[in-house]
C-alpha cells in the first residue's frame, strides 16, 4: 500500500543523510531496523507508493540542492524545521539560529510557507533559563520567520533517562516546571505566534491544549490530504508515544546516528556511538546503519 514515508525521527537525515536519501528514491527502496526488535524492515520508496515524506530536521542545507530532483521525480514532501536558539551548552553542534532562519525561508520560497513547519521544541527550564528566556528567543524566532510557516510546533523537554544522564554528567540543573507554569508559558507563545500569522501546537502534552493553544498532529494525515489533493487520504492513526496526534507512517530513520550530539536527545544513547556509526555510514547501502 501507499505509505507516509518519516525521514526521521530518530535522527537527522537532512544534515546528514541527504545523499544517502537521495540514492534510496533514485533506487525505489530502503531498509530500516525495527527500533524495538532491531530487525531489518524493507519499504518501498517508489514514488507510486510514497503518499509523501514528512522530513525532521535542524538543518535543510544539504537537502535544498536535492529539493528539484526530489519534486521532479514526483515526490510530495513537507518538512519539520526545529530551530531553539537554545546555548551551545545544551545543543554543541547546531547551526546558528540567524542561519537556520534564512534556510528554513528559502525552503518556503521553493516550496510554500504552508509545507514548513517550525519546531521551538524543547523548551527546557534550567536554573539559567526560564520562561523569559523563552519568550525573548521565541519572540526573536517568530519574527525571524514570519512568511516561512503558518504552525508552530512545541513541547516542553521529556525528561528520559538517557537525557537526564547528559544533563547531570554536564552538571546542568534542569526542572520540570508545573502544569500551571507551562500554561502561562504556553499561552504567551501563542499570542506572539499569531501576531506572526502562526498557529501554536502542543505536542503529545494535551494538558497544554485549549484556548490559542492546539494539539500537535505533527504527520497530520488531514493536512496532507489538503497539501496534495491528487493522493489518497491515509487517517490510521500512528501515535508513536501517550497523546500523540499523529498519523500512521513508516519511519527510515536508525536511533543513534545523530552527531548532532544535543542534550536533552531521546533518540541517541552515548554521543561516541551516534558519532561512530555516522562514520561507518555507507551512502551507496540500503540501510542508513
Amino acid at each position: 500500500g501507499v505509505n507516509i514515508i518519516s525521514a526521521s525521527r530518530r535522527t537527522d537525515i537532512p544534515a546528514f543523510y541527504s545523499r544517502w536519501l537521495m540514492g534510496r528514491l533514485r533506487a525505489g527502496a530502503a531498509r530500516y531496523p525495527n527500533p524495538i526488535t532491531g530487525q531489518m524492515v524493507a519499504v518501498s520508496l517508489r514514488p507510486e507508493d510514497v503518499h509523501s515524506i514528512v522530513f525532521w530536521s535542524k538543518h535543510y542545507g544539504p537537502l535544498l540542492e536535492h529539493l528539484d530532483e526530489l519534486h521532479a521525480r514526483g515526490y510530495r514532501a513537507c518538512f519539520h524545521y526545529t530551530i531553539t536558539a537554545l546555548p551551545r551548552a545544551l545543543e554543541p553542534h547546531t547551526p546558528d539560529w540567524e542561519r537556520s532562519a534564512e534556510i528554513c525561508r528559502a525552503l518556503a520560497a521553493r516550496t510554500s510557507p504552508r509545507h514548513v513547519f517550525w519546531r521551538f521544541d524543547p523548551i527546557l527550564f534550567t536554573d539559567e533559563l526560564g520562561a523569559a528566556h523563552y519568550l525573548e528567543r521565541f519572540a526573536a524566532l517568530a519574527a525571524a520567520l514570519e512568511g516561512a510557516t503558518e504552525r508552530c510546533i512545541f513541547s516542553f523537554a521529556a525528561f528520559y533517562g538517557k537525557a537526564q544522564r547528559r544533563l547531570s554528567a554536564a552538571a546542568i540543573q534542569y526542572r520540570d516546571p508545573p502544569l500551571d507554569e507551562k500554561r502561562a508559558l504556553a499561552e504567551r507563545l501563542a499570542e506572539i505566534a499569531g501576531v506572526h500569522g502562526m498557529t501554536l501546537h502542543a505536542c503529545c502534552q494535551d494538558a497544554l491544549v485549549g484556548g490559542d493553544v492546539l494539539k500537535a498532529h505533527c504527520i497530520d494525515g488531514e493536512l496532507l490530504a489538503a497539501l496534495f489533493p491528487d493522493q489518497p487520504a491515509i487517517t490510521q492513526a500512528g501515535g508513536t508515544r501517550p497523546e500523540c496526534g499523529c498519523t500512521a507512517s513508516r519511519d527510515i530513520g536508525a536511533y543513534d546516528t545523530c552527531p548532532f550530539g544535543c542534550l536533552y536527545c531521546y533518540a541517541n544513547g552515548r554521543p561516541e556511538l551516534a558519532d561512530a556509526r555516522h562514520r561507518a555510514h555507507r551512502e551507496e547501502s540500503d540501510a542508513l546503519a
